[in-house]
């Protein structure tokens, strides 16, 4: 017989996929049903599926290229983030770089405009 710390073992190896097909053949093999735990698995998949219709609220803006204007792009940089002089040459010099977190489209859309006037390029993501 196999000892059950053996068996605890390779049964942590298994992926979920292959848990979850071992316990439709115990389901069928002794005729149980392991509804706590299949429920719980639809129910991560569905959550899943309905995650996916969601519109996306949040954006990140990143500078993706410099331009000709260094100087002018810094200082657009320091109006939008309020970081300091050193920190946003620096954000600058490290293009391609996220410059502004979790905003919304509109502002996204304010800021791309503001830098891509001074040359620069931008995505929003």
């Amino acid at each position: 017989m196999i000892k059950l710390e053996e068996l605890s073992e390779e049964l942590s190896k298994l992926s979920i996929i292959e848990a979850v097909d071992l316990l439709k053949i115990l389901e069928k093999k002794w005729n149980i049903k392991a509804s706590i735990l299949s429920s719980s698995i639809s129910e991560k998949s569905s959550s899943d599926k309905s995650n996916d219709n969601i519109e996306k609220t949040e954006f990140d803006l990143e500078l993706t290229e410099i331009g000709s204007k260094k100087i002018r792009v810094i200082k657009v940089v320091r109006e939008l983030t309020g970081l300091g002089l050193k920190e946003a040459k620096e954000m600058v010099d490290s293009a391609p770089k996220v410059i502004k977190s979790s905003v919304t489209k509109e502002e996204a859309k304010l800021m791309q405009r503001k830098i891509e006037e001074q040359g620069a390029k931008v995505s929003i993501k």
